[in-house]
Parts: C-alpha cells; sequence; structure tokens
C-alpha cells in the first residue's frame, strides 16, 4: 500500500472540492485548480477530509495512488496559502527589476533580458532576491526554472542565478605553472 497514498488530506477552512466525471475542483480564498482522475483511482470526501483509493491492483493504480494524491494536496495548499520559489542572483552589475508584471534582468548580456510571467504567477523583487509565487506549485517551479535558465550558476565563480539554499560546486581555477616569474 502506498505510504503517501493513504494518508487522508484534511481540508482547511475556507477550501471547498467537488469531484465531477473524474475532474477534481478546489476553489479557495486565493483562486481554483482544477485536476483530471485518473480512472485506476478514486477520491472520496469524507467528512472534511479527502481519501484517495485504488481501483484495483494494478501497477498503473499502485503508481498513480500517491501522485494523485500528492497533486491533490499541493492544489489545496495553493489555494489556502499559495506556493514561492526564492531566486538568488550572483555577480557584480548582475541585477533584477520589476517592469509591470514581468521581470527586468541585466546578466551581463549586451541587451537586457525580460521575462514574461506565466498565467497565474507574480514576480516580485527584493535586491538580489526574485520571489516567484503563484497558486499552482508546477507554474511555480516552471517559471523559477525559466528565469534560472537566463543565466545558470557557473562553477568557477559562481556567478548566475541560482535557488536561496542551492549549494554550487565549485571548481579551482588554472593552476600557476611552476617556475614560472
Amino acid at each position: 500500500m502506498s505510504r503517501i497514498g493513504k494518508l487522508p488530506i484534511t481540508l482547511p477552512t475556507g477550501v471547498t472540492i467537488n469531484i465531477v466525471d473524474g475532474v477534481a475542483k478546489v476553489k479557495g480564498p486565493k483562486g481554483e485548480l482544477t485536476q483530471r482522475i485518473m480512472s485506476d483511482v478514486t477520491v472520496n470526501l469524507i467528512e472534511d477530509k479527502v481519501v484517495v483509493a485504488r481501483a484495483n491492483e494494478s501497477k498503473s493504480a499502485r503508481a498513480l495512488h500517491g501522485l494523485t494524491r500528492t497533486l491533490i494536496s499541493n492544489m489545496i495548499v495553493g489555494v489556502s496559502k499559495g506556493w514561492t520559489k526564492e531566486l538568488e542572483i550572483v555577480g557584480t552589475g548582475y541585477r533584477a527589476a520589476l517592469q509591470g508584471p514581468n521581470l527586468n534582468l541585466s546578466l551581463g548580456y549586451s541587451h537586457p533580458v525580460l521575462v514574461d510571467p506565466l498565467p497565474g504567477i507574480l514576480f516580485a523583487v527584493n535586491g538580489n532576491k526574485v520571489l516567484v509565487s503563484g497558486i499552482d506549485k508546477q507554474m511555480v517551479g516552471e517559471m523559477a526554472a525559466i528565469i534560472r535558465r537566463k543565466r545558470k550558476p557557473e562553477p568557477y565563480k559562481g556567478k548566475g542565478i541560482k535557488y536561496t539554499g542551492e549549494i554550487i560546486r565549485r571548481k579551482a581555477g588554472k593552476a600557476k605553472k611552476a617556475g614560472a616569474k
């Protein structure tokens, strides 16, 4: 039995879930999210708890059991609290600024890099930190990855865009020749 899948999900106050025709709709104070439910699992609302169960013991049902429970849990957290990812910009002259809803990045290129947000995503800039927030965990992670791809951290000086808390493995530079003056 799936350890994650068998755990019930408690609905916080102000969050409702409807399961109709294989589609779960979660509404909360921050918005609404929908997720298609595969036929190998069943989602039931018992009092104020959401319970995910397998329809059968097939390999695909076992695989989808924990996944479905986690997706629904992420939707509930998203519509009640929201999701955020924080990125750090490291490097001399590297900076970020908001330009309306868009993010304007100066990353050492000859031109500024303008990043348009995905639907439902908001940016916030605080010094050298960029905060990506929204209600859909997948969209927040995808937008953070798109921003990071604009200038990945390099291993020699560590310059670039990295996730806050990410550890960059550093490499040694060129060794000086012995006996050279």
